[in-house]
Parts: structure tokens; C-alpha cells; sequence
């Protein structure tokens, strides 16, 4: 297997819809050409901000396909595989493998919390359907499956899993990671609004939200935090942390495509049974967005 050796800023890209919820590709082709000439490192489709539970098999396939057209080798395009049976998510990921991503962030099986023997299994059983290098999606707080440093020093003979979206609220895992399993994986910061502690403890990269309206400002942050400038990085992470705690809500598909609107970059089209924000919510997301805009950073001569 060739290596592969993440690192940056990964956006969690949202998925495009015109207003009666079909797939808008002509958006998702302007948006991910924006990230990547925005510098980002990688695209992720189909994750939990590009709303996989509402889309089909089939659908999923076809946004990634999309970015790996858009990407033409300039950026990996990794997809998401986010399935309640295994062998769907085996199939989906041989799939994938076919058409050409570089490689797959795994998600616990949906809809069932299974306990760490499970859920080991299940990586290892999609891994070796996959034969691709996989990023695994360790998400307690919305997915009831914690895989500790412990079990991940039990995944290291699995040669296909290669990095960990750390999302467990907790910054202390990434220490507890590294002095477990060394440099056995490439580590990403999977929660926006720790993004600088994440980076500061030593993750390689982030898994993010909010770059997908503000890609410059979050390839800035980390570019800044790998060349160890740190109150520059701080300044920059203090500007941006009321938009980064939109992320970390039930409502982050809302609050997000909110924040692309009102940025300029996207639309609020969204699947039912999601609908755009309303009343207080949407008020609130707005002043912190007007907020931002009104004091943005001019990110352009750092480096």
C-alpha cells in the first residue's frame, strides 16, 4: 500500500441542493474549486455536514464524484462512509475505490451504538473491503462510540487505517493518542472550536466546519500554528471563535449554510426534514456572522 500522509486543513464540505432538494452540481463544482484555490488540503464529501443521512447511495457517489472532477489531482478527495449494515458500507466503499478517491474517513455504524469490539471489527472489516488508506471518525458525543487510545493501539496492525478525526470534546486525547500510539497516526482536530489547542498539542491537521465559508482564515490558523507563531494564530483563533462555535450544534447544517450565504459562498437549500433557520436562531447566527465580516482579518500577508 502506498502511504498516505495527511495533514491541513481538511473541509468537511456541504452538499449543494437547488430549491425542490435535487443535487446542484454546478454549485458543488463552483464551491469546491473556491476551497481549493483557497489553499485547503483535501476535500471530505458527504459527512455530517454535507448531510449523508439524506442522501442515497447512489447520490453520495455522485457528489464525490463531482469533487474528483473538480479536484483533477490537485487536492485528495476523501468520501465519508456512514452506513447502518456493514456490507453496504463494504460495498460503498469498493465503490468509491472505483471511482478514484484517494481515500475514506469511516463513521461508526449508524443508528446502533455498537461497543468497541464491534466497532473495531467493523473498520476492519470495511478496511479490507475498501483497500484504501481510511481516516476513522471518532465521535462520541453524537455517535455513543468511543474508540479509546487503547483500542487504537489494538487497530495498528490494520496497515489500511491511517489517521483519527478526533471529536471527542476532550483536547487531552490527542496527548493521551500520541503517548499510546506515537506517530502510528495522522492526528485532525475534528472539533472546530478547539482548533487551536488541537493543533498546539500536536494534531497534523484539521477536520473542519467553518472553512467551508471562511477556507483562507483556517488554512491561515494552521499554516500559522505549524510555524510555531503563536500569538499571531491566537489573535486570528480569538476573531474566529464565535463563528466556530456554530459547528458544535444540532443545527450546524443550518448554521453553516446560513454562514455561506451571508458570506457570499453558498445557499441555504437543505433536505427536509431540516429547514432553514428561523426567528432567534437565525437572528443570532446572523449578528455573530455580520459581526465577524464587519472585523475579518486580512489574512492575505501573513505568508
Amino acid at each position: 500500500m502506498a502511504a498516505a500522509k495527511w495533514e491541513g486543513v481538511f473541509p468537511a464540505v456541504t452538499t449543494k441542493f437547488k430549491e425542490n432538494e435535487d443535487l446542484d452540481h454546478a454549485e458543488m463544482e463552483k464551491h469546491f474549486n473556491f476551497q481549493i484555490d483557497s489553499g485547503v488540503h483535501a476535500l471530505l464529501t458527504c459527512g455530517s455536514l454535507g448531510e449523508a443521512s439524506t442522501l442515497s447511495f447512489d447520490e453520495k457517489l455522485a457528489v464525490t464524484k463531482t469533487a474528483l472532477n473538480v479536484a483533477a489531482g490537485r487536492v485528495p478527495v476523501l468520501v465519508n462512509v456512514s452506513e447502518t449494515r456493514t456490507a453496504t458500507a463494504c460495498r460503498f466503499a469498493e465503490k468509491a475505490h472505483e471511482m478514484g478517491v484517494q481515500g475514506l474517513m469511516v463513521m461508526p455504524s449508524v443508528l446502533y451504538a455498537a461497543d468497541s469490539r464491534e466497532a473495531m471489527d467493523n473498520l476492519r472489516v470495511i478496511a479490507k473491503a475498501a483497500q484504501l488508506p481510511i481516516m476513522v471518525y471518532n465521535n462520541p458525543v453524537s455517535y455513543k462510540v468511543d474508540l479509546t487510545p487503547e483500542d487504537f493501539k489494538e487497530l495498528a496492525d490494520c496497515e489500511w487505517i491511517v489517521a483519527i478525526k478526533e471529536s471527542t470534546d476532550n483536547v487531552r486525547r490527542i496527548t493521551d493518542l500520541r503517548n499510546a500510539v506515537g506517530n502510528r497516526y495522522q492526528l485532525f482536530m475534528g472539533v472546530d472550536d478547539l482548533s487551536f489547542e488541537g493543533l498546539a498539542v500536536g494534531a497534523d491537521g484539521l477536520l473542519a466546519g467553518l472553512v467551508v465559508a471562511f477556507p483562507k482564515e483556517t488554512v491561515a490558523l494552521y499554516k500559522l500554528m505549524k510555524a510555531k507563531r503563536w500569538d499571531e494564530a491566537l489573535k486570528l483563533y480569538q476573531w474566529f471563535m464565535p463563528l466556530m462555535h456554530l459547528d458544535v450544534s444540532t443545527k450546524l447544517v443550518q448554521n453553516l449554510k446560513l454562514v455561506e450565504t451571508l458570506a457570499g459562498v453558498g445557499n441555504e437549500f437543505v433536505r427536509r426534514p431540516r429547514q432553514p433557520l428561523q426567528g432567534a436562531d437565525r437572528a443570532r447566527v446572523t449578528a455573530v456572522v455580520q459581526a465577524a465580516l464587519a472585523t475579518r482579518p486580512d489574512v492575505s500577508t501573513l505568508f
